[in-house]
């Protein structure tokens, strides 16, 4: 039986990295990252990034692949993301993906399409816009697009749409994903009581600034992360970024820290629920990585 792209998926904080270690031990799988800030080098204690001996000797792809000072490209991940699933089952290994990044999954396993980008274009619409006002630049869109034209409601979403509409010749909301899988896929969803995850993130965040968190933001501050445009924001990083600048103290980041974490989180259930297609199992229960075996092996029946 060949078997389908595996995803672990859900909140951060459930146990994702571990279960999938064991999916791979199981199943002769290899993992590849599927979380946006585990692509960064160096930001490993706020990212809850499994150090080597954790992965078990299992092999990890898409790790450590960027600078801080890097942004980072959904259209970029999801161009390497299916060539590391090509490579791993081209040497009879199973693809498992790993993360709590809904748009990253999103692009790896479903038909979706990244339209193109012209500066030149963009440029010349922007001065447009300046000249003549967003209620002209909406009425251009309608009459190209109205689906978009009645969905956006900023001015720079209205330039990429009319952009990809001048470069394309096709509307942008075309390029809208489906939820229809790129190839046969099977994505695992962990959860846990709320009140239980609650605790556990706010742990988690403890345990990372006893484990040397600010000395990590203090590291990648040297190298240039006030100037990396996704890393600069991430959870913990932006906290302890004020606290070096001594804006914040360091009680107030971690409770910051925890809080944003918590609203994460509860962003992060809101996509993966809203998946029809995402199986969930427990994060506590006995047994949960021979559960989730199963459900792999039982993919033909998952639509």
């Amino acid at each position: 039986m060949t078997l389908p792209v595996v995803a672990v998926v859900g909140p951060t904080g459930v146990g994702k990295s571990d279960l999938a270690v064991s999916l791979a031990e199981q199943l002769r799988g290899e993992i590849i990252n599927a979380d946006a800030l585990q692509l960064y080098r160096g930001m490993d204690i706020g990212t809850a990034k499994l150090d080597v001996e954790a992965r078990r000797g299992i092999e990890h792809h898409l790790l450590d692949v960027l600078d801080v000072t890097d942004e980072a490209s959904v259209a970029a991940y999801q161009e390497d993301a299916r060539r590391c699933i090509d490579d791993i089952r081209s040497r009879g290994r199973l693809p498992i993906l790993v993360g709590g990044s809904g748009l990253y999954l999103r692009a790896v396993l479903d038909r979706l399409e990244f339209p193109p980008t012209d500066p030149t274009v963009r440029a010349g619409l922007e001065a447009e816009l300046a000249e003549s006002g967003s209620p002209s630049f909406r009425e251009r869109l309608r009459l190209v697009d109205p689906v978009s034209a009645e969905r956006i409601t900023d001015d720079r979403r209205l330039v990429r749409a009319l952009e990809v509409h001048a470069i394309t010749g096709r509307p942008f909301s075309a390029f809208m994903p489906t939820r229809e899988y790129h190839r046969p896929a099977v994505q695992i969803g962990l959860g846990l009581d709320r009140e239980i995850l609650r605790e556990r993130l706010s742990a988690r965040v403890h345990a990372m600034v006893s484990g040397g968190l600010r000395h990590e933001v203090e590291q990648l501050a040297a190298i240039g992360l006030r100037e990396g445009r996704t890393a600069s924001r991430a959870l913990g990083y932006a906290q302890f970024l004020q606290v070096i600048d001594g804006t914040m103290t360091a009680a107030d980041a971690v409770e910051d820290t925890i809080g944003a974490t918590r609203r994460f989180a509860k962003r992060q259930l809101t996509w993966f629920r809203g998946d029809s297609r995402v199986r969930w199992l427990d994060g506590r229960m006995p047994g949960l990585a021979e559960a989730a075996v199963g459900l792999v092996h039982g993919h033909g029946d998952l639509s």
